[in-house]
């Protein structure tokens, strides 16, 4: 069963977070959520406490098989400033292992230099961001072992898209169904 870690910062975009989660535990897969914060309990922007499963020094990275990052401010901006969490992004993707962003969270790829000449895609007004990158106006984007996606509205299908990346395409239509997903 393939493990993603979830990574949660002060200020993150809840419903980024929570769709996400809910969405990979429900095609199976280990979600773990992680707090960078040194505290279990993180509060979004929208003032929403959520319990992290585990503290970001206690995760074995070797056992995971994905990280992905929810937006929301300044969530984004506290991830980007966590130079743990972006010493294992880059290993990640030197690895090939997966790695996922939506909204603003896209940036800590962007200004990590893993998207240099990648198609990606953020919430509007962080294109800077992305150094490198070749910005796309699509809700959800892959190229190669990175997924990135626009924002809130569209966490759930940016999650089956990464059940699709890492499942197939059956996988994240039957799962779709299942949700009554549109």
């Amino acid at each position: 069963m393939e493990s993603i870690a979830v990574h949660l910062a002060e200020g993150f975009e809840e419903i980024e977070a929570i769709s996400i989660i809910d969405v990979l535990r429900r095609a199976d897969f280990k979600v773990i959520t992680v707090s960078v914060t040194g505290n279990l309990t993180v509060t979004g922007s929208h003032e929403i406490p959520v319990v992290a499963d585990e503290l970001f020094e206690n995760v074995n990275f070797d056992s995971i098989d994905m990280i992905v990052l929810p937006g929301g401010m300044p969530g984004a901006k506290n991830l980007n400033n966590h130079s743990g969490l972006k010493k294992q992004i880059l290993e990640f993707n030197k690895n090939g292992k997966h790695l996922g962003a939506i909204c603003a969270a896209p940036l800590v790829f962007g200004l990590s230099g893993i998207l240099e000449g990648k198609n990606a895609t953020c919430y509007p007004g962080f294109e800077e961001n992305l150094e490198g990158a070749l910005i796309t106006e699509q809700p959800t984007v892959v190229d190669g072992n990175i997924t990135t996606g626009k924002g809130a509205g569209v966490a759930i299908q940016f999650a089956l898209k990464i059940v699709e990346e890492l499942r197939g395409a059956e996988a994240a239509a039957e799962l779709a169904k299942k949700m009554i997903v549109q």
